[in-house]
């Protein structure tokens, strides 16, 4: 491990030669480049110096902790008693720096949010929980495109894609992805019987078109008009877009947009997620081993939680999470529980590491 970080650290300082050369400069999209991966490399390289210090600074002490000098070797000891356990701490945390990122951390992500089993109730959930979304995207300043909608009759969602663009928007929100179990007393209940209704969410990071290759011939495209919100232009335009990519059968929709070029670009976005996802998901059954480290399946049909509204809780069955203050998670306040899925997975990869 420690050869590994002593080979980082020098590649961190070739790194920040290279931004300090003029000629770098002339280009840009090289220089973002090594300025990026310098940024990436800076927290761990500080976390190994500090690591160093601290081994130096305990060698030191045991130096002067074997002195005559009664003075000194009191001074020792109390360093000591200070330093040492802060050493396997700090090793910990670099190997917990250390295990190997998911490459998709970094990506903007589609969030596909559709009602389940439950009619009118479903769909009511389901917009409850992709406003829950709206307000934790909201706290980290992410930036959401609502790319197609199909309001129910009581106000709810049967389906909503939306595109959250931001600052490693796919590391807070890949553990959304699944089926989410609702518990309460709909509002159509004269007996107060408690139902439970289920809605499906997937989180897909957005793919480059290099990530991706879609050939033209593959592509059926279909113009309609626009349904819902709109104004004037709505089915008076055939603006909307529905493409089918037709080798896997993939169908994916957009009127957000008044225009069908720009409809077309933001159904593209949504198709190349959804193959990028089918191939990733090929590759994860081919890497069982590695699968039982990561936080659930990521299968749509696994129930991932449960939200018990008479209860005031909310449950995340993969990691037993319990949480009685459900109606402030509505709100938003979803960041607890996505530390603790993000810590109990880094645990889970870390013993995975360790045993290897």
């Amino acid at each position: 491990m420690f050869d590994k970080l002593g080979q980082m650290e020098e590649r961190y300082e070739e790194l920040g030669r290279q931004l300090g050369d003029p000629a770098l400069l002339s280009d840009q999209k090289k220089f973002q480049a090594v300025a990026k991966q310098h940024r990436d490399m800076e927290p761990i390289v500080e976390k190994f110096r500090t690591y160093r210090k601290l081994r130096d600074a305990i060698a030191e002490a045991k130096v002067m902790a074997g002195e005559s000098d009664a003075d000194m070797r009191a001074m020792a000891e109390e360093e000591l008693a200070e330093l040492e356990p802060k050493l396997p701490v700090v090793e910990e945390e670099l190997k917990v720096m250390l295990l190997p990122k998911d490459p998709n951390d970094d990506k903007n992500v589609v969030v596909e949010v559709r009602a389940g089993t439950g009619g009118d109730e479903a769909s009511l959930f389901a917009a409850e929980v992709f406003r829950m979304y709206l307000r934790f995207a909201e706290q980290h300043k992410w930036k959401v495109e609502i790319l197609s909608e199909s309001p129910s009759d009581v106000g709810g969602l049967k389906d909503v894609t939306a595109i959250f663009e931001g600052d490693r928007v796919y590391s807070q929100m890949k553990y959304e992805s699944g089926v989410h179990r609702v518990q309460r007393v709909p509002a159509t209940e004269t007996q107060g019987r408690v139902h439970t209704s289920a809605i499906t969410v997937a989180v897909l990071p957005e793919v480059e078109e290099v990530d991706v290759k879609i050939e033209n011939k593959d592509l059926r495209i279909d113009t309609f008009c626009s349904s819902g919100p709109g104004g004037q232009s709505v089915n008076t335009t055939y603006s909307a877009i529905r493409i089918t990519h037709l080798p896997t059968n993939t169908v994916v929709s957009c009127q957000d947009e008044k225009s069908q070029i720009k409809n077309r670009e933001k159904a593209m976005r949504v198709l190349r997620a959804r193959l990028y996802e089918v191939e990733a998901e090929k590759q994860h059954q081919a890497q069982a081993a590695q699968r039982k480290s990561q936080v659930g399946t990521g299968d749509r049909s696994e129930k991932i939680r449960t939200y018990n509204f008479p209860q005031n809780r909310l449950t995340d069955h993969r990691i037993g999470l319990t949480n009685h203050q459900l109606a402030m998670v509505m709100e938003g306040m979803l960041q607890p529980t996505v530390d603790a899925l993000i810590a109990h997975d880094t645990a889970e990869r870390l013993k995975v590491e360790t045993a290897a």
